[in-house]
């Protein structure tokens, strides 16, 4: 009889092909035809109307109502010409993954389609049950989404989408957009003021971003075998086949045809939602692939990103595939990350990070360099804590990811330009024959070499003209990191104006008090430099040595959330609030053990209810072979040790788990208790307000009443 494994290995092998067929030969016909966009809102609204839209998309200027009405009335009549019948309001709750709530357009009373401009601009989703961190209480289940007119509307599964930012009744952040769009605000205004040193004529500096996306493939059967890849999404128990990733001829090999027909299905599919996806490949390990679009506005990339996702996952149920995005499904293989390639684009059309044969636009773009090289030295920690996650933590640090020690790579090049700037204060890049590698092969035209080779070890690299954050994990949504990061450099950058003002108005010439800045900055900031191995043995030493953080656990790497230092950052950019940077580090914590104990459990099924049943039939053949040699007057010794053996290994499984099980029964009524703590200090919060905090290492709870007993647990409140 067939085991399960085998029935879905045959019907692995017996799929019918799925074809995809493109709606044109040329992807600019239907590139962006589910989308809303500038083109669509041109042709569809009156010119005032569309000035509106443009000053809010450009200047962050509001909408007023009656623009609204009109918007709205446009954008149904398109949708309804598509067969489009509802509506929802698309937001990024921190769950991390994307939220709907549809509505028809059909209003029964009426007995027509409507619209209004009120439902484009507002909806009231039911708060209460997303992740919350304490800023509400189950019972106040208000909460409001709010059009985001900067992201295209677009069209899914025959939905009107429209995104959306999410708040709490009282106002707070509940999503990743909220703080991402403010944050972009940010490093706007800190970044035209530097600019502006160098050309008046800057007006807007907006953070681009690509994000290139790792993923696994598997047939839809042969994943329902494995509970622990459809609960955890990982592998917990596993065996490494003789042949892995060892010979390394996965990588940018022929692309699989049942793969490739299902990458071109869901590329089809992204281009017609205005997602600029343009590279495909196989990665490293076996059955991972990439795609890869086209830079974006930050905004719009990560809204892309995330209907990307979503998209593949649907379009690979077609193709009877399912799409594994977490960091590392498969233990003995590279892990799956995103790598998110961040620079700065001036309204001017100047890349901030791309050297330039002007003497003036290159001082431009070594400050800019040098002050993200601060950014990343003066909140490592932050950057860490912003990739952190229970998936990520198993793939960092191997196999082409990025460790937890946080380090910039610069290259050979640029680290030689910031050496002479800081030593002689001579800013020098040189370009001309030195840029072309020469061959020695007639045939081959030159090859124009980058100004940085690529460093796979690092986690925050400058590859050219951008820099590729590298420790962002497959599954994440990268508006929390890329947050971070607009934050961070918005703070060096204001710092570095007020620095060369001060400068300036001592007497030192601009370009003079520039360089002096810049020389100071790279002095201070040259710890964080690394151009050599990151999975070294010696760099951990030296990391140490330099007293750089490496925080391998994602408890410990959020701990920095509750950091005065972070608090400050957040709050004077008027990105996060003290009440929502702490919701976010208790959320993040919870998703964490709730997925620890979610693969414990796993792991608890497997083993007494697969592994060991399976050990048993096996003893069972061992005892009966045993059994016969002795009836014929064999030798049993080397049955009857291995029938020991196994015996041995059983009781060790059932031993472990059952450990596992009583740690989690008495962690769950220690967390209990925390919780009926909690409470209790919330009547005495005047008293101990500034006392109460997360704690990583340790829980000592102590409340001034005997009622209270003294509790020790990790990862908890205490009151010290």
């Amino acid at each position: 009889m067939a085991t399960l494994r085998q029935k879905a290995l045959l019907m692995a092998q017996d799929r019918p092909k799925v074809t995809a067929t493109p709606p044109s030969g040329r992807i600019s016909d239907y590139f962006g035809t589910l989308v809303f966009g500038l083109k669509q809102m041109k042709e569809s609204l009156a010119p005032s109307v569309f000035k509106k839209v443009m000053e809010a998309i450009d200047k962050g200027s509001k909408i007023d109502p009656s623009t609204a009405e009109e918007i709205a009335s446009a954008v149904k009549v398109w949708a309804m010409s598509k067969g489009v019948t509802h509506y929802t309001h698309w937001f990024q709750p921190l769950t991390g993954s994307t939220a709907e709530k549809h509505d028809a357009f059909f209003d029964a009373h009426a007995g027509i389609e409507k619209f209004k401009g009120s439902a484009l601009v507002q909806q009231e989703p039911d708060a209460s049950s997303f992740p919350h961190g304490g800023i509400r209480s189950t019972f106040e289940a208000r909460g409001y989404t709010a059009w985001d007119p900067s992201s295209p509307i677009f069209i899914f599964d025959k939905t009107l989408c429209i995104p959306t930012i999410f708040v709490s009744y009282t106002g707070e952040a509940l999503d990743y957009k909220t703080p991402l769009l403010k944050s972009m605000e940010a490093i706007n205004d800190a970044a035209i003021a530097v600019c502006q040193l160098f050309d008046r004529n800057v007006r807007k500096v907006t953070p681009s971003l690509g994000v290139e996306q790792e993923y696994f493939v598997i047939d839809k059967a042969l994943f329902a075998t494995r509970p622990d890849l459809v609960m955890s999404g990982r592998t917990v128990f596993g065996h490494n086949p003789a042949r892995g990733q060892q010979l390394e001829d996965h990588y940018f090999g022929s692309i699989p045809t049942r793969v490739k027909d299902f990458m071109m299905d869901f590329e089809i599919e992204a281009h017609k939602l205005g997602i600029p996806v343009s590279t495909r490949h196989n990665e490293v390990a076996p059955s991972q692939f990439e795609v890869a679009p086209i830079f974006e506005e930050i905004n719009k990339a990560i809204d892309h990103n995330q209907l990307l996702m979503d998209l593949m996952s649907k379009v690979a149920e077609k193709h009877n595939l399912k799409v594994l995005l977490h960091e590392k499904p498969f233990a003995g293989v590279n892990g799956s990350g995103k790598h998110n390639n961040w620079s700065l684009i001036t309204d001017t059309g100047v890349n901030l990070f791309q050297p330039s044969n002007s003497a003036r636009e290159n001082l431009q773009f070594l400050t800019f360099v040098v002050a993200t090289v601060k950014a990343v030295y003066d909140h490592a920690d932050l950057l860490r804590a912003s990739i952190a996650s229970a998936s990520n933590d198993f793939r960092l640090g191997a196999n082409e990811a990025p460790p937890a020690i946080m380090s910039v790579f610069l290259g050979s090049t640029l680290t030689g330009v910031l050496d002479e700037l800081e030593k002689n204060g001579n800013v020098k890049i040189e370009k001309g024959d030195n840029m072309y590698m020469k061959l020695g092969i007639s045939k081959i035209p030159e090859i124009i070499l980058d100004n940085t080779d690529r460093n796979r070890t690092s986690p925050f690299a400058f590859t050219g003209n951008k820099f590729e954050f590298r420790a962002v994990g497959s599954s994440a949504n990268s508006a929390g990191p890329m947050t971070a990061l607009n934050v961070i450099v918005a703070e060096v950058l204001r710092n570095m104006t007020k620095d060369i003002e001060k400068e300036m108005s001592a007497g030192k010439e601009k370009k003079i008090a520039i360089v002096n800045v810049l020389r100071k900055y790279i002095k201070d900031s040259k710890k964080i430099r690394f151009e050599g191995d990151g999975y070294s043995d010696e760099w951990a030493a030296e990391a140490e040595k330099r007293g750089l953080s490496n925080l391998k656990s994602t408890p410990f790497a959020l701990d920095v959330y509750h950091d005065k230092k972070v608090i400050e950052l957040f709050g004077k950019l008027n990105v996060l609030t003290p009440v929502e940077l702490s919701a976010r580090h208790e959320i993040m914590l919870e998703n964490y053990i709730k997925k620890v104990q979610i693969e414990s459990r796993v792991m608890g099924d497997l083993a007494l209810n697969h592994v060991i049943p399976t050990a048993i039939q096996y003893q069972n053949k061992l005892i009966e072979n045993a059994n016969g040699l002795k009836g014929l007057g064999l030798d049993n010794k080397a049955a009857v040790e291995t029938i020991k053996e196994v015996s041995k290994h059983i009781e060790l499984v059932k031993e472990n788990v059952n450990a596992m099980i009583d740690a989690r029964k008495k962690l769950n009524k220690e967390e209990d208790i925390v919780k009926r703590a909690k409470g209790y200090c919330t009547d005495v919060k005047e008293k101990y307000f500034d006392k109460i905090r997360y704690s990583v290492d340790k829980l000592e709870l102590f409340v001034d009443d005997e009622f209270w007993p003294l509790v020790k647990y990790r990862e908890m409140l205490f009151i010290k």
